[in-house]
């Protein structure tokens, strides 16, 4: 599956979680709801992930978890805040740089409608910048 379709797949995931709870619940809660639409979608992902810190040749583990990962390639940040903020979404870029994964989705469940709270993020493009799209 290509990328585009894959986030696609995952967003449409997301937005029927958020039809059938709506906001205003834990980011907990709606984790488990999402793992469940992605299985119910056939799509393998891993939850509550160990991300190590690799430093100077010695793999460190400094407690850092991705929410959700996605056929190993999209990570997911969930989030059930008033507004996303922009350590937001350096906590995902952070991320998606210790884990060499270049396609991320910052998701905040806590609006009225989902695509509001949705961010898409990606990294190594070829000029090496950083893209962001709504």
């Amino acid at each position: 599956m290509e990328i585009n379709q894959l986030t696609e797949k995952i967003i449409g995931a997301a937005i029927e979680v958020h039809r059938e709870l709506g906001p205003g619940l834990l980011e907990s809660a709606y984790q488990r709801c999402l793992r469940r639409e992605l299985e119910l979608c056939q799509l393998k992902f891993a939850y509550e992930l160990d991300l190590p810190i690799r430093y100077k040749d010695v793999e460190l583990d400094c407690g850092y978890r991705i929410d959700i990962l996605v056929e190993n390639l999209v990570v997911l940040e969930l989030k059930s805040v008033q507004k996303l903020e922009s350590i937001h979404e350096a906590q995902l870029l952070t991320h998606m740089r210790l884990g060499g994964w270049q396609v991320g989705l910052l998701m905040n469940f806590n609006v009225r409608v989902l695509k509001d709270g949705i961010k898409r993020l990606v990294l190594g493009l070829d000029d090496g910048s950083r893209n962001q799209t709504k």
